[in-house]
């Protein structure tokens, strides 16, 4: 499935994830899932929100630079190995990722793979062709 990614830009500094993570704490948002890519100046920390337009919304509104990304979201049993199917799928059709990352989900016994490639539609329809989706 196609979801929307929250991209934001945080300062590398002491006490500025906690202060971010508070303002969606204190909207209650629920904060699905978190991957951050770090540099020596700043960071992207990429999120999965409940309401990823609303989210964004307020985090403009606060001054929080942000981006909203649509990204796939694929299902996988959670045990080893889950991953290395999709993975080969694509490679053997030179679908290629920018970046992945991974949370349990709410059905138990599943994980979600959240993959950023160029074509979320084709890339969803190769899967569903090979019966990932």
């Amino acid at each position: 499935m196609i979801i929307n990614q929250i991209s934001v830009f945080l300062e590398n500094k002491a006490g500025k994830l906690a202060e971010f993570i508070r303002v969606l704490a204190d909207n209650k948002i629920d904060l699905q899932a978190l991957s951050i890519a770090e540099s020596q100046d700043y960071g992207v920390l990429r999120i999965i929100a409940d309401k990823p337009e609303e989210t964004a919304e307020l985090l403009r509104k606060q001054n929080w630079p942000c981006s909203v990304t649509p990204v796939l979201a694929v299902t996988v049993p959670d045990r080893p190995g889950s991953l290395t199917n999709i993975l080969a799928i694509l490679a053997d059709n030179n679908v290629s990722l920018s970046y992945s990352y991974a949370f349990l989900s709410r059905v138990s016994g599943k994980a979600m793979v959240v993959l950023r490639v160029e074509d979320n539609e084709s890339t969803m329809a190769l899967l569903k062709n090979e019966g990932i989706l």
